[in-house]
């Protein structure tokens, strides 16, 4: 004889749209509520303004610091950092690739010759590097090449020259360490796998290597050039007029030194601002055959974060 097993309501299957024709009950879901990331936010923005109104009640004459910011000087000290800024980081660029290579370099001689060049320019202030060559006339009097160039030692070493040696040398030794970190981040299977296809050193070098380095050298060589457009501050030391020492003139003459401060603030933070969103589309661009997924560009991130706001307020 067979048991008769009644099912209850624990074991009625759900009804699904096919059986009965009522559908599952949908989900609401409850946003969680992130009270603490508004506190903070009502907190950081409360300091901001605090701290603008303290400003816009010193004694400062913003009238002045808005006039000048398109004056003629002030513009042609701030090309005049540009120049110097750019100069100076192709010329660490190109020293940083050839020390970098000497320094792995299996030949003592040119590894040993690295070195000293990467501990000597490292070691020492870049503002002492520029006193040094824009005295060097006090220990060479001319300048001889022999039969290539010979001149008095006053007449090549001009402010730009000075600026251009004093930040170039500097900066080519800490690129030398970053392409060579770059470098030591390719595989060694990849050089092998050339060699033997018969690719020389020197092509495996500029073909195989670097492109793959380039990946890990553009960050902090990004970070280096912004760098660069502040530390070119210090050649106003050395009778260059960039945009500091513009700036400075201005100032002194009109006896406006703190207006012209905020002048050459802006400008700063103007180059830094334009000089970072080109590194990390440099950085993005690189980044495409090692990640799967590109990082959002600014305005993509922008446009998820109100979407995100925008659903936020739906729910509620």
């Amino acid at each position: 004889m067979t048991d008769k097993i009644e099912k209850g309501p624990a074991d009625t299957p759900p009804a699904g749209p096919g059986a009965s024709g009522t559908p599952y009950e949908a989900i609401k879901a409850i946003p969680v509520r992130h009270y603490g990331r508004w506190v903070s936010g009502v907190i950081v923005v409360a300091l901001l303004g605090w701290l603008v109104y303290a400003f816009s009640q010193g004694n400062v004459i913003w009238a002045t610091v808005r006039d000048k910011l398109f004056d003629p000087a002030v513009l042609s000290g701030l090309g005049n950092t540009v120049i110097i800024s750019v100069s100076s980081m192709a010329l660490g660029l190109v020293l940083g690739i050839v020390f970098a290579v000497m320094r792995l370099s299996k030949n003592p001689v040119t590894g040993a010759v690295s070195w000293l060049y990467i501990w000597f320019f490292r070691g020492t202030p870049v503002y002492v590097q520029l006193l040094v060559w824009f005295n060097l006339s006090l220990i060479f009097q001319y300048i001889n090449l022999g039969p290539i160039y010979k001149n008095e030692t006053v007449d090549v070493m001009t402010p730009f020259m000075v600026a251009l040696l004093g930040l170039g040398l500097n900066e080519g030794a800490y690129m030398a360490e970053i392409v060579r970190a770059g470098i030591q981040s390719v595989d060694e299977g990849q050089t092998e796998a050339a060699h033997a296809l018969g690719m020389p050193q020197t092509r495996t070098m500029r073909r195989i290597v670097l492109p793959q380095a380039m990946r890990v050298i553009i960050p902090p060589t990004g970070n280096e050039f912004i760098n660069m457009l502040k530390t070119s501050s210090l050649v106003s030391a050395v009778q260059y007029t960039e945009l500091l020492r513009a700036s400075s003139n201005i100032g002194n003459t009109a006896g406006a030194i703190m207006e012209m401060l905020f002048v050459a603030s802006f400008w700063y933070l103007a180059l830094t601002s334009v000089f970072s969103v080109g590194q990390y589309y440099l950085e993005r661009r690189f980044a495409r055959g090692s990640t799967r997924n590109l990082p959002p560009t600014p305005f993509q991130r922008l446009r998820a974060n109100l979407n995100m706001f925008r659903r936020t307020e739906v729910a509620r």
